[in-house]
């Protein structure tokens, strides 16, 4: 059979959800045709430029406006304003024959069964046979919009569902029809994965699928819980938010975010769909939701939901009276217990034994939880592991809830639903009598989940293109310190994962660094540095610069920074092949890190940058010399260095952060041609592994020192100088601000030598370490570092 490519995708509906899908395909390369339907009025601005309905600016305009807002919105949909290139518009009378050349063609019109059926009879007199067709509904059951339509067209269509927005969150459910062929189910799966970057999980045709039905349970019973046990709108969020590893946004104000209207919709569809459902009565409103709805209280699109923001003061909904009031800071005594523990997943069975508001609360709310999804099984899934990979990809979860009942301890967890009144699925029980104590296990590297079918534990299937390091720290481990541990990643390759607080570089991870360097050039053929975390690395600990600076100790902080810079340069010349692997934040001394390996393998979300300039001082670790070399390196016969060298500057002066690893090519942070990116995060390690192996198999040599990196002294210093002035002048910069600035064009101008001239790595090492050390000096720089230290934001003196 021949192998099924995807080029070209046609989109039917341009609101945010197509919108949107449309601009994430653009990222992956597809080409993409962007249809909707066209006006049936012209507006104001229309009229005044003379414009009639059968102008193609009018016909275009809904599908156009779409697109521009989309591609307005923070956070962006694409990866970089350029992919938006990729993506044609048209509308559904004119162009809608273009759809004979598109291989997959996905529906997502308003959820609305009439109008979806209508589409789908438009969309056959057009569709060449065999090409996918999909629809990105929410909820509506897959088998009634197939309904009526020719037998190739069955067979090819199912339900893949995007979560909003389709960039950021990482669940692709995929819903099978009553005649969707298997190999379009397989081949879907293995593309949501692969290319999408998401996690693919193949749902049954229920109400809601997977992740909205558990994901809106989980809200209601919220709903109904928040007043019976008394706890306002902000102790809730409180009590659902980063604590227990979900996003900082938790419950009512993700609320806010999506619109009530969307939750309350989906609800009403459980509700309706669903009557045997043993939990039916929590997707019934409560009184003080219905209020809101009359009100027209939903969220972030109506100015105010469960949050009202006022200016620049916030408010909060107080459920009893529903008049807004000030927001009250939110505290308990259980959740000060968890403060040490850094891992979330050994905070739950500290939360349950609670004996507060805090405790009753996790009992209650994860006795339900436990329950419904237990008796899920097999409804919406057959497998359990695909209930918590839709919560972790759809809803941000860190964990998903047989994860958690597995911290807590399967028994532990039923004793618990015991005392709450709540009773998990008989499976359960068989599961503990066949001898299985948990839903996971961990072997050879490999996660296993217990299985219903087969009442035993086996293997969660498609874990080949992975390396989870959580799975194979404890027994692939070679060293370990305090900041990392180095694992044996096979085929000669070895793993140096950051294990400090938020991936913060300091002495021990640096002298980590060095060991593992000194392991693979012994006994591997490369080394990978890599690791799982939310973020790459925020950047070396500020912490211990600003206390030896405080203490006025220059010379052991002088040391530190060499330090610094010595192991960057060892992993650059280092005689086996080194790869970062950067993702999320990778910032400061994580983006220097990247910048020194022999090769980056990004993940696409990865926001890197040298920030530097936030903390009052200038890249210390070989980021300033690595810019000014990286300026050199482009400089071609007749090219105006200087304009070419500025870019640079201003990259750093403007503590640029890409926002994607795409972002980061333009700003020569990642480079055209050596560094590659990774749209599925989960593959990065293995990726980076396979890289290091395939410079090692190349036959890869140390390099040599560099002493030929042209640098334009005084020439290029007064070009600098006189546009700080000038800067501050127009009071677009601080005096302090100046001074920064001026050190980091002394380093990436080679100092005031009096013509351009070549010079060695280590004479730009030793004076950028000087600039930075005289910059620690400094009280102003102090005062950022120290405001940066209490607050987590920059501080502009």
């Amino acid at each position: 059979m021949k192998k099924r490519r995807i080029n070209k995708i046609a989109i039917i509906g341009s609101g945010i959800m197509g919108s949107g899908i449309a601009c994430h395909f653009a990222n992956i390369g597809v080409e993409v045709l962007l249809l909707d339907i066209i006006p049936n009025a012209l507006n104001d601005k229309e009229k005044a430029l003379g414009l009639t309905l059968e102008d193609k600016l009018v016909r275009n305009r809904l599908v156009n406006d779409a697109l521009k807002t989309a591609l307005k919105s923070k956070p962006s949909p694409i990866y970089s304003q350029k992919f938006a290139q990729r993506i044609t518009t048209g509308n559904t009378e004119d162009d809608i024959s273009k759809i004979k050349d598109a291989d997959w063609i996905m529906e997502v019109v308003v959820e609305r069964l009439d109008i979806k059926k209508q589409v789908f009879e438009m969309l056959e007199k057009h569709r060449t046979p065999g090409t996918l067709i999909t629809s990105n509904t929410s909820g509506i059951p897959i088998k009634f919009m197939s309904e009526g339509r020719s037998a190739d067209f069955q067979e090819h269509f199912c339900g893949t569902h995007f979560f909003n927005p389709a960039r950021y969150l990482n669940l692709f459910e995929i819903i099978p029809g009553p005649k969707t062929d298997s190999s379009v189910l397989t081949f879907l799966n293995e593309y949501g994965s692969k290319f999408l970057g998401k996690t693919s999980v193949v749902a049954k045709d229920t109400p809601a699928f997977i992740g909205n039905r558990i994901g809106i349970f989980g809200i209601q019973s919220l709903f109904h819980q928040v007043k019976e046990l008394g706890l306002s709108v902000e102790e809730i969020d409180k009590l659902t938010g980063p604590v227990i590893g979900r996003p900082k946004s938790a419950t009512f104000r993700t609320v806010d975010v999506v619109g009530l209207d969307t939750l309350v919709h989906v609800a009403n569809g459980i509700h309706e769909n669903c009557p045997k459902d043993e939990a039916h009565h929590l997707f019934q409103l409560p009184d003080f939701i219905s209020k809101m709805m009359k009100n027209n209280w939903l969220g972030s699109k109506s100015g105010q939901g469960f949050y009202k923001k006022e200016g620049k003061k916030i408010t909060v909904l107080d459920l009893e009276t529903l008049e807004y009031r000030d927001k009250k800071p939110a505290k308990f005594p259980t959740l000060e217990l968890t403060k040490t523990i850094d891992n979330v997943i050994d905070r739950f069975s500290v939360l349950v034994k609670g004996k507060d508001k805090a405790g009753d609360f996790y009992r209650k709310n994860f006795a339900a939880m436990f329950a419904y999804v237990s008796n899920r099984i097999p409804e919406i899934s057959d497998d359990l592991y695909k209930i918590d990979n839709a919560m972790k990809a759809g809803f941000g979860w860190e964990h998903g809830p047989f994860q958690i009942w597995d911290a807590i301890g399967v028994q532990k967890g039923i004793e618990i639903m015991n005392a709450e009144g709540q009773k998990p699925a008989q499976w359960v029980f068989n599961m503990l009598d066949s001898g299985s104590n948990s839903f996971y296990t961990v072997q050879n590297g490999a996660t296993l989940a217990y299985s219903i079918e087969h009442n035993k534990q086996v293997e969660i299937p498609g874990q080949d293109a992975f390396i989870v390091l959580d799975n194979i720290r404890k027994s692939k481990e070679v060293f370990k310190n305090s900041g990392v541990v180095i694992e044996d990643l096979g085929d000669g390759i070895l793993n140096c994962e950051f294990r400090s607080k938020m991936n913060t570089i300091g002495g021990d991870v640096l002298a980590g660094l060095n060991k593992a360097v000194d392991l693979a050039e012994q006994n591997f053929e490369g080394l990978v540095i890599g690791n799982q975390g939310a973020n790459f690395s925020v950047g070396a600990n500020i912490g211990m610069i600003f206390m030896m600076a405080v203490e006025q100790e220059y010379d052991e902080l002088n040391m530190a920074i060499k330090y610094f810079q010595d192991t960057m340069m060892r992993m650059r010349y280092s005689s086996i092949p080194t790869i970062a692997a950067p993702h999320g934040m990778t910032l400061g001394g994580g983006c220097e890190l990247s910048l020194h390996a022999d090769k980056v393998v990004a993940a696409a979300e990865t926001y890197i940058g040298l920030v530097e300039f936030g903390v009052g001082v200038i890249p210390g670790g070989g980021g300033s010399k690595e810019m000014a070399m990286r300026a050199s390196d482009s400089f071609r016969k007749d090219d105006v260095e200087l304009n070419i060298l500025q870019e640079y500057f201003l990259t750093i002066g403007m503590a640029k952060v890409a926002t994607s690893a795409y972002e980061a090519f333009d700003l020569g942070i990642l480079q055209k041609g050596k560094d590659v990116v990774v749209v599925n995060k989960a593959q990065q390690i293995a990726v980076a592994k396979a890289q290091a192996k395939l410079l090692a198999n190349q036959g890869y040599t140390k390099p040599v020192k560099r002493k030929d990196i042209k640098v334009l002294g005084k020439q290029a210093l007064g070009m600098f100088l006189v546009g700080t002035d000038s800067m501050q002048a127009s009071k677009y910069i601080s005096a302090h601000d100046k001074k920064i600035a001026n050190k980091l064009a002394y380093v990436m101008a080679g100092g005031d030598l009096s013509e351009p001239s070549l010079v060695s790595e280590q004479y730009l090492l030793d004076i950028e370490r000087e600039a930075f050390l005289s910059l620690c000096t400094e009280r102003k720089t102090l005062e950022r570092i120290q405001h940066m230290l209490k607050t987590g934001k920059p501080l502009r003196n």
